[in-house]
């Protein structure tokens, strides 16, 4: 007898385990990732978990970034921008629905942008200051008057914090959200995996059920995919794992925002001090960190939080491997120091490294391991209990969230880099990547690349990422199909 589809989340979930797969796993596509969300409402949670699970495939923004980071229609089919480029007039797309099949509409899309503003505590909120005001004209024509012309508001709209949300969805973000993607959010198990429900009456091209199951190592989540048990491995962690692998597995490297970040507690003992900042930027080798942790696949930034795809990218090495330099600004003191490692393999195996690399120029150094992402959120995001700690800040152009916000984890305070990064144009924001580089506020170890593994028959997955989401929607998988 042939699956079927039944009504409803918890319906879904057992139609799910009922329809097996000739791959041995379950009739649903299933990828494979790492870092799990804590919750799946990222208006109040930060990292990138929720919006990579959620963006594109529940939620859906006005437009769609496309690869060379330009924006282009999506539910908006097109948008006017008065002279002054203070306005922006959106035409919204017909026939969208939310899952529970109520008509998306301008003023869904003004509450959203309004809800950003008054409503999310998380930090990227930000994005959204330069609008004065949301309203709808009608039903679908959406008016955006801004405070100034500003070059990167569009392109944020791209991002999660243009996710087009309800009204009715407030009471639901964290468990069952609503949005006008393809698939619905059929369960979420915390820490484990998230199942998609395929959408039948969605607007667009409709795909199969999906999941995403996280793993706690990348050597775990390769078995998966050697067993069948996944289709898809994304962003894997060990790529010396690549050469281990049967030759039918599909392997693809991409680009990220991820900025491998050595966080530096400005406000905390010894990095209140620039010069030890400065040291330790200088005492650790990111050529060989880009070895031991990425096989070499990663991108050097010359220290900078900056991805080499963003127009204010500057190629400046602003930190050399100069242990001779670290020991002559730290001038015979011997700073103590405890690097709270997320429980992460990247992360890991680079405090492994830099371990060595911070004692060889007079650091005394202690590690200290704790579970991401609950603890490592509190402890050092939340509460900047921490004097320095490793983790990738994958959101999207979020340089001001970062360095812009004298109240962020990092503790970095700089009158002069706030001006420029509120000026917002490529030319101040390459002036402000050299004040925050000057300052040493933290350090790019390498820029991550998304390596991507795929089972024979798998097509249609994107390795390059260009905003915060992992869109299922478009993986296809040829050797696929319902039992009878």
């Amino acid at each position: 007898m042939k699956c079927s589809r039944l009504a409803g989340p918890l319906a879904a979930v057992a139609t799910l385990a009922a329809c097996a797969s000739p791959h041995g796993g379950q009739d649903l596509l299933t990828v494979a990732a790492s870092a799990p969300p804590a919750s799946l409402d990222f208006t109040t949670t930060g990292g990138a978990a929720a919006p990579q699970a959620l963006m594109g495939n529940v939620y859906e923004t006005l437009v769609l970034i496309d690869a060379s980071g330009t924006p282009q229609p999506f539910l908006a089919t097109s948008w006017d921008i008065s002279d002054d480029k203070t306005v922006y007039t959106f035409h919204l797309r017909e026939g969208v629905t939310f899952s529970d099949g109520a008509p998306f509409t301008a003023h869904d899309a003004a509450f959203s942008i309004n809800y950003v503003q008054n409503g999310w505590t998380n930090g990227l909120k930000a994005q959204m200051d330069p609008v004065r005001s949301a309203e709808a004209v009608d039903d679908l024509t959406l008016r955006v008057e801004l405070t100034e012309p500003t070059e990167g508001w569009l392109w944020s709209m791209g991002t999660f914090t243009g996710a087009m949300m309800s009204e009715r969805s407030v009471d639901r973000l964290a468990t069952d959200p609503l949005g006008t993607g393809p698939y619905t959010v059929a369960r979420f198990d915390e820490g484990t995996a998230i199942r998609f429900h395929a959408r039948q009456d969605y607007w667009g091209e409709q795909g199969r059920d999906a999941q995403i199951r996280y793993f706690a190592d990348a050597t775990s989540a390769v078995n998966a995919l050697r067993a069948g048990d996944v289709d898809v491995v994304w962003s894997m962690q060990a790529p010396q794992l690549i050469h281990t692998l049967p030759e039918d597995i599909q392997v693809a490297v991409g680009t990220t925002n991820g900025e491998v970040l050595l966080s530096m507690n400005n406000n905390a003992a010894p990095f209140d001090d620039p010069d030890v900042r400065r040291a330790a930027a200088h005492a650790i080798d990111r050529e060989a960190v880009n070895q031991v942790v990425y096989d070499g696949l990663a991108t050097d930034t010359g220290g900078a939080p900056v991805p080499p795809t963003d127009p204010w990218f500057t190629g400046k090495d602003y930190f050399p491997f100069d242990p001779d330099e670290a020991r002559r600004l730290l001038a015979g003191r011997t700073p103590e120091v405890t690097i709270t490692v997320p429980s992460l393999p990247y992360a890991q195996t680079a405090a492994e490294l830099i371990f060595s690399q911070l004692r060889d120029v007079g650091f005394d150094v202690r590690l200290e391991t704790v579970e991401f992402p609950a603890v490592w959120l509190n402890k050092v995001l939340k509460q900047a209990d921490y004097q320095a700690s490793i983790v990738a800040h994958v959101e999207p152009r979020d340089m001001g969230n970062l360095f812009g916000n004298p109240d962020y984890y990092l503790g970095y305070d700089s009158a002069r880099a706030r001006e420029l990064i509120q000026a917002g144009d490529a030319e101040s924001m390459r002036l402000a990547v050299d004040q925050i580089m000057g300052d040493a506020a933290a350090l790019t170890l390498v820029n991550a690349p998304n390596i991507v593994l795929m089972r024979p028959g798998v097509s249609g997955v994107n390795p390059n990422v260009v905003t915060d989401s992992l869109p299922l929607n478009g993986i296809k998988d040829n050797t696929i199909r319902e039992v009878q």
